[in-house]
């Protein structure tokens, strides 16, 4: 009875040794649902009490449509970085401009708006992808190459106010215009009382996503990844050097902890086609 007992554990043993170490195929499924895990995350939003906080300069992601905002005036035990995706924007009416009001972040009853003058420059970390085989599985992959770095200004000049009007003034969802690089980009790509609602705009206008749009979704199915070895951002203007424009703070800004690769290979960019946007250029 014990000998059975030995060989029919031993016999256990063998089996369950080959399953895990025999199949590479199970192990890389479970290593690519970890991964897929991992993209899929989303950004979760900084919780700030209700209130009005100025805003010192601001970054905007396309690898996502993430937002990072550095805040004053902060309480005790919350953070100055408020971090969001899907963040409604607005222009200061012009008698908060004359009256000397600057830039700031509203958070009402838990939502947050940004209000923000018509001159004030966001930082745009575009993302650029191409087309590679990951050796590990043989399959091909959009990969983040480099990122490079650019400004975006959402109410510059009249031209916004001229297509927008009065609803220039209330909460909106703004896609960026379409990029280009070296190109300071002014204005919007697509805008609408819902997130969905600017995408469709944006995409009505150029017959394609926003890059954040895309990106988003190729990360969620797992077909976008980025290199693990990290790179300096490319700053693709030299016009500007701060997100703040007529703001608070007077430091550049941060390089995003998102990690990105160096290349030498050609490489495309989601949306870096030549047709324009109204109001995407700034001369």
């Amino acid at each position: 009875m014990l000998r059975k007992f030995l060989l029919l554990s031993m016999a256990l043993t063998l089996i369950w040794t080959s399953v895990g170490c025999g199949n590479p195929a199970a192990k890389q499924s479970n290593a690519d649902a970890r991964s897929q895990t991992e993209q899929t995350r989303t950004v979760a939003q900084t919780r700030l009490s209700d209130g009005q906080y100025p805003v010192q300069q601001a970054t905007y992601n396309d690898d996502g449509g993430e937002y990072n905002v550095t805040v004053l005036d902060t309480k005790p035990g919350e953070s100055s970085m408020f971090r969001a995706t899907n963040l409604p924007m607005a222009r200061l009416t012009d008698e908060e401009a004359k009256a000397g009001k600057k830039s700031y972040l509203k958070v009402e009853s838990g939502k947050p708006s940004l209000y923000l003058t018509e001159d004030f420059k966001i930082e745009y970390v575009h993302n650029v992808t191409e087309a590679q085989t990951n050796p590990q599985t043989g399959r091909q992959e959009t990969v983040v190459v480099r990122q490079e770095s650019n400004f975006w200004t959402p109410f510059a000049g009249a031209l916004a106010g001229q297509a927008l009007g009065s609803l220039l003034f209330r909460p909106q969802y703004y896609v960026p215009p379409l990029y280009q690089p070296g190109i300071p980009l002014a204005g919007y790509g697509g805008y609408g009382t819902s997130y969905n609602q600017a995408v469709n705009s944006y995409q009505s206008r150029y017959q394609a996503p926003p890059a954040e749009a895309r990106n988003r979704q190729l990360r969620t199915t797992g077909q976008l990844r980025s290199p693990s070895s990290s790179a300096s951002r490319t700053r693709t203007t030299g016009q500007y050097d701060r997100s703040t424009g007529s703001g608070y703070g007077n430091s550049t800004l941060r390089r995003s902890n998102r990690p990105s690769g160096s290349y030498s290979r050609p490489s495309r960019s989601f949306g870096s086609s030549g047709s324009r946007s109204f109001g995407s250029r700034r001369r």
